[in-house]
């Protein structure tokens, strides 16, 4: 995996879990997205690239996509991961 560019911004709480838990299934963004759009969800690679980042804030049908993908309560994704 290449090693983040910039620093996480702060416009949303769940983007560093969504990449650890993304790193832990061994799932690509682009993985992702397609879970995501199959679940109702229209995200682009960009799009979720900033949700991880922390560089925009996530809506809450994508976080309902990101927890269903994970199988994990919408809640895990608040967690403080350290």
């Amino acid at each position: 995996m290449k090693p983040r560019k910039k620093e996480l911004g702060d416009r949303n709480l769940i983007g560093a879990n969504v990449t650890r838990l993304r790193k832990l299934y061994h799932i690509s963004q682009k993985e992702l997205a397609i879970n995501m759009q199959l679940l109702g969800v229209d995200i682009n690679l960009s799009s979720l690239s900033k949700l991880e980042g922390q560089e925009r804030a996530a809506t809450d049908k994508e976080v309902l996509a990101i927890a269903r993908t994970f199988g994990i309560y919408v809640d895990d994704l608040f967690k403080n991961p350290g």
